[in-house]
């Protein structure tokens, strides 16, 4: 089991720290260009690729937060790369609503679970409480965009750059918590999503065209 681990755990980093450097590039880099194309599909496939592995390894392990980090990053980068082929509702497929119910089905796993632990006085629960959170609202915002109730004329694109930048805060995330011997657990966690999201409100309000 050890060598299966070692092997997945070093897909894993690869994967990770391929991603994470192409999307501090595309971060900071102008937007819309060539390069900018290219570097964001690399972002995408070696990130997905590392999500997609943390799952196994959390079950290896036992480890929780191998297991939300991977879940949560698989549903952003898989969503925020669907949104941009999508000019209308017409665009909306059978594949996008099994998305949701996918991750439906995790985030109200990770309120409940968050709950539990807070009960019990385990503070990890504020975690998975911000992460269910934050996924319901990731849905709801699916269910208006795929119903032809959004308020933003060109959604592909804005929520586009929401979950691509909210697939970057999760991987930024994981280097931070595996890395830090500093900052409390719970700050750790939690400070990627609040020095990144105003960005994120930022430039999704610059594209954004009213409906």
């Amino acid at each position: 089991m050890d060598i299966l681990f070692n092997s997945l755990l070093i897909a894993h980093i690869a994967g990770g720290s391929i991603g994470l450097m192409a999307g501090s590039y595309n971060m900071i880099t102008k937007k819309g260009t060539k390069l900018h194309k290219q570097i964001g599909l690399l972002f995408f496939y070696s990130l997905l690729i590392a999500a997609l592995i943390a799952l196994p390894m959390s079950f290896l392990h036992h480890s929780y937060f191998l297991f939300i980090v991977g879940v949560f990053t698989s549903y952003l980068l898989m969503t925020g790369k669907r949104y941009l082929a999508k000019k209308d509702i017409h665009d909306v497929t059978n594949t996008d609503w099994i998305l949701c119910w996918i991750m439906l089905l995790f985030g109200t796993g990770f309120i409940v679970w968050g709950i539990y632990l807070l009960v019990y006085g385990n503070s990890f629960g504020t975690v998975l409480l911000v992460f269910g959170s934050i996924s319901m609202m990731l849905l709801w915002q699916d269910h208006r965009n795929f119903k032809g109730r959004s308020a933003i004329k060109n959604f592909g694109l804005t929520n586009h750059i929401q979950r691509m930048i909210g697939a970057y805060i999760a991987s930024l995330t994981a280097f931070i918590v595996v890395n830090n011997t500093l900052l409390p657990g719970i700050v750790a966690w939690l400070l990627p999503t609040i020095v990144l999201v105003p960005v994120l409100v930022k430039w999704s309000g610059k594209y954004a065209v009213k409906a």
